[in-house]
Parts: C-alpha cells; sequence; structure tokens
C-alpha cells in the first residue's frame, strides 16, 4: 500500500497563492485516483479535488476556478495549487489514493497528518 505525506502549508494573506504537495512512496502508477480533502476548524472533512490516473479532474463548488491538482508522475507527487486564497479556506489539508465508485470518490490510504493552511484578511 502507498504512503503520502502532505507539505507545503502555511500562513498567507488573502488573494495570495500556495501550492501543497503531496509525496507517495511506492510507485504513483499503482494509484487509480487521488484527492484532496480539507478539514476547516471545528468542520467536517470535505473532499476538495480529484485526479484519475489518466488525469481528469474534479473540484468542489467552493474552489472551482481557483485551485488545481495536478500530478508528476516522474516526481511520484501530487499537487494542489491553490490561488486567489480566501479565509474560508483555513484548514488542515490532506491527501488521498483512492478510486471511484459508483457513489463517487473513495478513499483506500491511510490518513496522513496533513498540511495547515492558514488565510488570514
Amino acid at each position: 500500500q502507498v504512503q503520502l505525506m502532505e507539505s507545503g502549508g502555511g500562513l498567507v494573506q488573502a488573494g495570495e497563492s500556495l501550492t501543497l504537495s503531496c509525496g507517495v512512496s511506492g510507485n504513483i502508477f499503482t494509484i487509480n485516483a487521488a484527492g484532496w480533502y480539507r478539514q476547516p476548524p471545528g468542520k467536517q472533512r470535505e473532499l476538495v479535488a480529484t485526479i484519475t490516473r489518466g488525469g481528469r479532474t474534479n473540484y468542489a463548488d467552493s474552489v472551482k476556478g481557483r485551485f488545481s491538482i495536478s500530478r508528476d508522475n516522474t516526481k511520484n507527487t501530487v499537487y494542489l495549487q491553490m490561488n486567489s486564497l480566501k479565509p474560508e479556506d483555513t484548514a488542515v489539508y490532506y491527501c488521498t489514493a483512492g478510486s471511484f465508485i459508483s457513489t463517487g470518490y473513495y478513499p483506500n490510504s491511510r490518513w496522513g497528518q496533513g498540511t495547515q493552511v492558514t488565510v488570514s484578511s
């Protein structure tokens, strides 16, 4: 089973950009799909973006047009580019490996510690 580790979080001001990285230990080609989740303080975890092995992407409405998920197979890394950040984007961000089933994306990797993103107004 592959393991994933998030990095790249930090404190930024509203309107700025940040890129999160998800390092994959093992062969990234064994991953059917990857997804980024986030958990704002005091709220439930939510799916933010997904990418299939073939590169098809999908985004939550709240980040559509601002966030971009990508994968670099040569570096065994999945990225989340976040632009025009808002205070409501403040959360711990997690990356996962998973698959798409009838009900949508299903993560099947262990949850890591995540990376904190804080956006000040």
